[in-house]
Formats: C-alpha cells, sequence, structure tokens
C-alpha cells in the first residue's frame, strides 16, 4: 500500500489542521528552516507584515513527518494548499525526507519558499526579524504566538534553533521590563 507523508516544519508541527494516522521526527536535506517570508493574511497584514517561516535553499532541516491514509489524502493535500498558498509564496513540492528513528527515507509534500516571490524577507538582521515578528497579527492570530509555540516545539523536540531563541528571548526581555 503505497504511504503518504507531509513534511512539517513551522505551525505544521504543532497545528497541523489534517487527520493524520502517525507522525515523528524526520530529516529533510537541501533546505533550512528560516524567517524569510513575509505574512501578509495568517500572521501579518500587508500594511504591517509579519513574518513567518520558510524552507529556504541549502542546509538541512529538522521536522515532523505525518503519514496521510490514502482516504485521507485528497483532503489533507487540499487543506494545505488552502491554508499555505494563499497568496502563492511557496511552492509544493515533492521531495525525500529521512524518517529519524526508522532511518527510512520516504516522498513527502513540503512547502518551500519561492524567493522570487515578494514576500520573500531574505535574510533579515535580529532586530528587523524582531520588529516584524511584534508587529504581526493576521487571521492566525499574532506573530508572537507563531514564533513562541513554534520555538517550544522545537525544544520539545530537542532541535536547536538560534533565530527563534534570540527572537523568543528579546520578547522574554521586553515583556518582563513592561511588567517592571
Amino acid at each position: 500500500m503505497k504511504q503518504f507523508w507531509i513534511f512539517g516544519y513551522g505551525s505544521l508541527m504543532w497545528r497541523p489542521g489534517f487527520d493524520y494516522s502517525s507522525k515523528e521526527a524526520a530529516l529533510i536535506r537541501g533546505y533550512h528552516r528560516r524567517l524569510c517570508v513575509y505574512s501578509h493574511v495568517h500572521r501579518g497584514t500587508p500594511e504591517r507584515p509579519g513574518l513567518v517561516l520558510g524552507l529556504d535553499r541549502g542546509g538541512s532541516c529538522h521536522g515532523v513527518a505525518f503519514m496521510i491514509e490514502p482516504h485521507g489524502w485528497n483532503a489533507a493535500i487540499n487543506y494545505l494548499r488552502e491554508r499555505e498558498q494563499v497568496t502563492k509564496v511557496y511552492v509544493e513540492r515533492r521531495t525525500t525526507i529521512e524518517l529519524l528513528a526508522s532511518h527510512e527515507r520516504v516522498e513527502a509534500v513540503t512547502y518551500v519558499v519561492d524567493r522570487r516571490h515578494q514576500q520573500y524577507a531574505g535574510v533579515l538582521p535580529i532586530e528587523s526579524l524582531l520588529t516584524h515578528v511584534q508587529q504581526g497579527e493576521g487571521v492566525s492570530g499574532l506573530c508572537t504566538d507563531y514564533v513562541t509555540n513554534t520555538y517550544q516545539h522545537l525544544r520539545e523536540m530537542k532541535i536547536k534553533d538560534r533565530t527563534l531563541e534570540t527572537i523568543v528571548a528579546k520578547l522574554q526581555d521586553q515583556a518582563a521590563t513592561s511588567r517592571a
């Protein structure tokens, strides 16, 4: 029986929004996780863009692989296309990932940032990242919640992301300062 897999590296890890039969830690090669997408819908607006994660070329990325039963594949992929391709900043790709527990290589669908898209932010300095994260609020909520939830999930998986760690620490420092 054919297996269907989806690879998540950001909010899909903690809020997939589709039915799956199992999930496990996975690794994708040739891409890395980066806050590089100006969010105009889910975590910001065109006037006050937030910043969300994209898979950008180069390196590797730990994330989560979701196995989808064949009868649920169309519903899952249609949901993801509606969620991930609202502004077409992501390109749907089928690529090989490694399931870390078994070291099995499987084909999975994932969403990679389109570097030619106007919402591609590229590499930004930490202060610019922080500004966009703090200002972003869209139909899915606050950008600060998105970044914090993703960071917490990565920590639970024992995955280090220095950029998210730095941003979350700065958000916590600012919150502590404003309470004082």
